[in-house]
């Protein structure tokens, strides 16, 4: 489903943010990518629906080209990647509803998307999404009302409406304390077996990792140093990963 080719980021033609990164995932993998803050994990999930323009190399997406895709045929693909953030972006002063349709942009005329103007069964899945990750009575409050857990799961059902064929999970429980991270997970871990979609996503905790990933990739300063699967990663990998010095947390 998708492939990354010798994948080069360098921002202000010094900082090598990705350094000739290559992978490939598979349909309906959970794959997890995992390194420090700074290892390049989040330029990665932006350069895949192009947010950040790679340097070089090449994201192959369904046998498209992400990296040489003109605009509509970008708009189009884009359709596709869901998108879950680490903050949210919520339009925070909006109703949840109102945000969860926001994911349905892509597929409305400019005219529509200007006055959020959606079909009765667009509300109606919109709805059915928010009771799939447990706000359904959430619907009418101010997304600013909302604890950070519940509005990170407002952030998977905007995701949702796209029916996407793969969702891009960028640190989604780095601001969330251990049982709402695993709640927020479970979410994902359940579209990924139910619906079949593909997630991408990136964790700081290895425990998380271990516990949430089909496959785990390991970035260090930019450049790929493990592929395999979560139990491949024993105490020698994970000082390759995180340092000589460091101490695995888990989280329970």
């Amino acid at each position: 489903m998708l492939e990354i080719r010798n994948l080069t980021k360098v921002y202000d033609g010094r900082v090598r943010a990705l350094d000739d990164v290559s992978f490939t995932v598979k349909k309906g993998e959970f794959l997890v990518i995992v390194g420090l803050s700074g290892s390049g994990k989040s330029t990665l999930m932006r350069c895949i629906n192009r947010l950040v323009e790679p340097t070089s190399g090449q994201v192959i997406f369904d046998g498209i080209d992400v990296t040489a895709a003109a605009p509509e045929e970008l708009r189009l693909v884009r359709r596709r990647i869901g998108m879950v953030f680490q903050h949210f972006n919520l339009v925070r002063r909006s109703s949840v509803l109102t945000n969860v349709l926001s994911g349905r942009l892509g597929y409305v005329s400019p005219g529509a998307s200007l006055l959020h103007r959606f079909p009765p069964e667009v509300v109606q899945a919109a709805r059915a999404n928010l009771e799939r990750v447990g706000i359904g009575e959430k619907a009418d409050v101010r997304a600013d009302e909302l604890s950070g857990g519940q509005q990170q799961r407002v952030g998977i059902a905007r995701a949702l409406m796209q029916e996407p064929d793969i969702i891009l999970a960028d640190e989604p429980v780095s601001a969330l304390d251990p049982a709402t991270s695993h709640s927020v997970l479970r979410y994902l871990e359940e579209i990924n077996r139910e619906d079949g979609t593909t997630i991408l996503c990136n964790l700081h905790f290895l425990d998380l990792a271990r516990r949430y990933g089909t496959r785990i990739v390991a970035l260090k300063a930019g450049r790929l140093i493990f592929d395999g699967l979560p139990s491949e990663i024993d105490r020698d990998r994970f000082r390759q990963i995180y340092g000589e010095d460091a101490v695995e947390v888990g989280v329970s």
